[in-house]
């Protein structure tokens, strides 16, 4: 009881004290009685406690009582089973030996039954193999008989029936009866295919082109016989059939016959056309339909003609000139094109032209149908890309079957393009010349020079023509023409025609812009040179998105082993220099004629303004250049507005450095010459922010990469100059103001900033020491020295320092 009692606890836990393995009794009396006064009821205590004990007595006497019982079932309960098992082993043995009484005697039954479906399963193979034995012997007693008499009908039949009967004997050609039944098939095949070889020599002779024989149902019986026998003999019979059908050709159109030069090409194809309408009306019921004997006919011509081209196109190819040539190959792929209607190509499998791999589809906005596309303008349009694709139509079967021979003397062709484009982009250059530039349209956006267009559709031209001839090598030539002329008429058409920049004037004082006219200063271009930049950019873009699909075009065309050959990446580079440049001449165009305002700022007398006005001219003289410049672009640049956002672009990051580096000449200023500054600053900053849509009646949102141009370089600008109104006592104060707003640990800015103050240098020793001490610690890897350098008013220049400005601000913070 006491092993067990721990053990119950844990499976039926209890909250009485009396249950604890640690139970105290004396601790457990103490609980009970904690005062004297509970000493009270101690009687009642003690009669819970007996009538526990009393309940405890009974259950244990239950439970023992419970126990002996259960034994004394369970002894009961295994004899039972025990019984029961022995009785389940006999039951079992006695089933199991009437199964093998019940086996053996199926046996014993079925033993006579599988003998008697042996014997019938023999005899049943030996009975049909007697029948076949018999009707190969009958047979090839009929086919000698028959071959002999010629009847082609009936042997055609039974030569059939022979070969599958004799394909039942294959295991048993150790016999000498069958293995001579079989020699005796194959001797009678051997003389069948013998003579009908000399029964079509008889009807067609080789020698000599008149044909003494004709069509007969023999022949064509013969046909029937030859389609059963060895295929050689139908090759044979096909083959010579061919030759004598084709011996008139190659009489009549000899090298040294006129019309066997390029000249006479039609006389060829009109000839074959007469005699495939010739062999239908005569010879189209001989020959088995599967046979495929006019598109043979059609095929071998092809294949002597192309054999006798190459021939006579190397003895004379002195005498092949472009449009010769052009009109052989056209007629060629006319004929190869009717021959396509006309036949399937199933019999070019064993040729040497193979049917070309039918190319993915493509994915360039090129896709229309060629026929047509030679005189077609290439359109460019951004929805094309989001159109259908067009599969592309499977290749001609025939194609290149004669035209194949004219490839190596392609190299005509691919030189009269040569100097065909050369002669073209001369005349554009004329042309230009004796037109001038473009008048300028600015309802219609900026136009694009029409010699483009017209470039690219010669270029489409060639490409079609040339692709037909051949996609091989002469493809990889005519790249390389495409790719000299694109440069060529980048250079010269495009580049060529920008407007040179001239020399800055000198600059202006405050004076001369106060006693000059309102509108009078003119840019450094005139209208007309802005209408012919832009034009000159659209044009460029034209021709860059154009590369790109004439590339994927021309990769289209192109043997797949050669499309890695073909590049127009450094074409395209080409005209995305031309755009750079348009958009650089623009940005200088705007930016020098702000230039002589810029130059007024830093020479007034900013230390005698005695009162904050209105903006100042050199403010109203910057906004006037850039309303004047700006819509005039806008509206040329307007089928093109990345490259108009680029200039905006460009144009903040070129003119804010340089502002600020001409803030920095301001000096020495006083505290109202600084606000009126900071008025001119944020004037300029929201013209700047207004700049891309500035006098436009549609008022768009300025892209946001321009805002935080603007943004964080006229801020930088407003930063300067508050800097510059803020006292420099205590200079403590002054020092730490200046890096919180700035930023700027170089001690050249610093210095600037004391000199637009006015200070003296005896105090801007102390304040650059003072600065240099109050500097925070340079990040990691960096050499402690200012980040920005105003001396070069260059705008590449100045452009950089921004942004090292920006990026030095930022770790600042």
């Amino acid at each position: 009881d006491c092993v067990c009692f721990p053990a119950s606890l844990q499976v039926f836990p209890s909250q009485d004290p009396l249950d604890r393995a640690d139970f105290n009794a004396v601790e457990y009396i103490n609980t009970l009685f904690p005062t004297e006064q509970s000493l009270a009821n101690i009687d009642e205590v003690v009669n819970k406690i007996r009538l526990k004990i009393r309940r405890l007595d009974d259950n244990i006497r239950t439970v023992v009582r419970g126990q002996t019982n259960v034994g004394q079932d369970g002894r009961q309960a295994l004899e039972e089973a025990q019984k029961a098992i022995q009785q389940l082993f006999g039951k079992i043995k006695d089933i199991k030996d009437k199964a093998e009484k019940s086996e053996q005697m199926v046996k014993e039954i079925t033993r006579d039954i599988k003998q008697l479906d042996h014997a019938k399963r023999h005899l049943t193979t030996s009975i049909t193999t007697l029948n076949h034995l018999h009707m190969l012997a009958g047979g090839v007693d009929s086919l000698e008989a028959m071959t002999r008499r010629r009847q082609y009908g009936e042997v055609a039949n039974l030569l059939q029936g022979v070969v599958n009967v004799l394909e039942h004997f294959n295991k048993y050609m150790g016999i000498p009866q069958i293995r001579q039944l079989s020699e005796r098939v194959k001797a009678a095949q051997n003389e069948l295919g013998q003579q009908i070889l000399a029964d079509f020599e008889e009807a067609f002779p080789s020698q000599g082109t008149k044909r003494t024989g004709g069509p007969s149902n023999v022949l064509r019986d013969a046909c029937l016989v030859a389609n059963v026998l060895d295929p050689r003999i139908k090759q044979e019979i096909i083959k010579k059939f061919i030759k004598q059908h084709l011996s008139e050709y190659l009489v009549l159109f000899q090298e040294n016959q006129d019309v066997a030069w390029l000249d006479k090409i039609d006389r060829r194809y009109a000839w074959i056309k007469r005699q495939l309408v010739d062999y239908e009306e005569k010879y189209g019921r001989m020959f088995p339909g599967e046979w495929c004997m006019t598109e043979r006919i059609a095929v071998e011509f092809c294949h002597v003609t192309r054999a006798e081209l190459s021939k006579i196109m190397r003895t004379r190819a002195k005498e092949i000139e472009v449009k010769l040539l052009l009109f052989a190959i056209q007629r060629t792929t006319n004929f190869e094109g009717l021959l396509a209607k006309r036949f399937s190509g199933c019999t070019l499998a064993d040729g040497t032209v193979k049917k070309p791999e039918v190319p993915p589809p493509s994915t360039n906005p090129f896709l229309e149908d060629e026929t047509g596309a030679e005189t077609d303008e290439i359109v460019i349009e951004k929805s094309d890309t989001d159109k259908p694709k067009k599969p592309k139509v499977p290749d001609n079967p025939f194609h290149g079957i004669v035209s194949k021979c004219f490839e190596p003397h392609l190299y005509v062709y691919i030189e009269s393009q040569d100097k065909n484009l050369g002669e073209l982009i001369d005349r554009f250059v004329a042309d230009f010349k004796a037109q001038g530039p473009p008048k300028p349209n600015v309802d219609e956006g900026g136009a694009v020079l029409p010699s483009c267009a017209d470039l690219f559709v010669y270029y489409k031209k060639c490409m079609v023509q040339c692709s037909q001839l051949s996609t091989g090598e002469p493809m990889i030539a005519l790249t390389t023409i495409f790719q000299k002329y694109l440069r060529e008429y980048a250079w010269k058409i495009l580049s060529g025609n920008l407007p040179k920049t001239t020399s800055s004037s000198g600059g202006l004082t405050i004076t001369s812009l106060l006693k000059e006219k309102e509108g009078s200063e003119v840019a450094k271009f005139t209208l007309e040179e802005l209408c012919l930049i832009c034009s000159i950019l659209s044009t460029a873009e034209y021709c860059l998105a154009t590369t790109q699909q004439l590339e994927e075009k021309l990769k289209e065309k192109v043997d797949t082993s050669l499309m890695e050959r073909i590049n127009l990446t450094g074409e395209m580079d080409t005209f995305s220099i031309v755009i750079s440049n348009s958009i650089q001449l623009l940005v200088q165009d705007l930016d020098a004629a702000c230039d002589p305002a810029l130059t007024a700022m830093s020479k007034m007398q900013w230390q005698n303004v005695e009162h904050v006005g209105d903006q100042s001219p050199y403010v109203t003289s910057v906004i006037l250049h850039i309303k004047q410049n700006v819509p005039i672009i806008r509206d040329n640049l307007a089928s093109t507005r990345k490259y108009f956002t680029q200039f905006c672009i460009k144009f903040a990051n070129s003119f804010i450095p340089k502002f600020i580096n001409h803030l920095f000449k301001c000096k020495p200023i006083s505290m109202v010459g600084a606000e009126q500054l900071l008025l001119d600053t944020h004037s300029l900053k929201m013209v700047l922010l207004d700049l891309p849509s500035i006098g436009s009646q549609v008022v768009r949102k300025a892209p946001a990469s321009y805002t935080k141009i603007v943004v964080k370089g006229m801020t930088r600008a407003e930063m300067i100059l508050k800097v510059v109104m803020a006292p420099h006592e205590p200079p403590v104060v002054f020092v730490d103001n200046y890096i919180k707003l700035l930023g700027d640990c170089s001690t050249d800015t610093f210095q600037k900033i004391l000199d637009m103050k006015g200070l003296k240098r005896s105090e801007q020793s102390g304040m650059l020491d003072l600065f240099r001490q109050r500097l925070p610690a340079p990040p990691p890897g960096g050499d402690g020295s200012g980040p920005l350098s105003l001396s070069a008013p260059t705008p590449e220049q100045e452009s950089s320092r921004i942004r090292k400005l920006e990026k030095l601000i930022k770790k600042r913070l």
